[in-house]
């Protein structure tokens, strides 16, 4: 393996759990962003929109990001934030340089995952039917640009199915 492996997709599509089991498999280090961006800002992400607006959130993950796909040459397995793939440079670099993933979650699956989760800015702090309607909203605008995936797996099965069939795909690429 010699490419990094970027997993897109909505909150709660299961980057972190598919991305866990895939890096473990292929002997390749993981690292979700989310986890590194608050690791470097020393703030949950909750607490950094919170205190400086999701523009600065926002230009803490393209550094991060960048560096991660520009300078560290290792292969890994890469869980991009939700929202990370609708910048357009990090887009180009992901699509150009990785091998992409979308893990497609339903409306039902992530409305499911996220209900109980006060860790999600966009979606904190909503009842119910606001927040199928913001995750729906949400789906609207990103979904045709998580669809410019290299390859696209649906999410609705176990987490060790949904990574087989990423292994299958990758394997069709050697």
């Amino acid at each position: 393996m010699k490419k990094k492996i970027v997993l897109i997709g909505m909150m709660g599509s299961g980057k972190s759990t598919v991305g866990k089991i895939l890096s473990k498999t292929l002997k390749l280090n993981f690292i979700d962003t989310d986890i590194l961006i608050e690791k470097k800002c020393g703030l949950k992400i909750k607490e950094i929109f919170d205190k400086y607006g999701e523009k600065y959130f926002r230009d803490k993950e393209e550094k991060i990001v960048l560096n991660i796909l520009l300078n560290d040459k290792k292969p890994c397995v890469l869980a991009l934030g939700g929202g990370a793939f609708l910048n357009k440079k990090l887009q180009k670099i992901v699509l150009k340089k990785t091998i992409s993933v979308w893990l497609d979650a339903n409306i039902e699956l992530i409305y499911k995952r996220c209900k109980k989760s006060n860790k999600r800015p966009l979606l904190y702090k909503s009842n119910d039917k606001k927040l199928k309607k913001i995750i729906k909203d949400l789906l609207k605008i990103r979904n045709p640009i998580y669809s410019k995936a290299k390859f696209i797996v649906k999410t609705n099965e176990q987490p060790v199915r949904v990574c087989n069939k990423i292994l299958i795909y990758i394997k069709n690429l050697i």
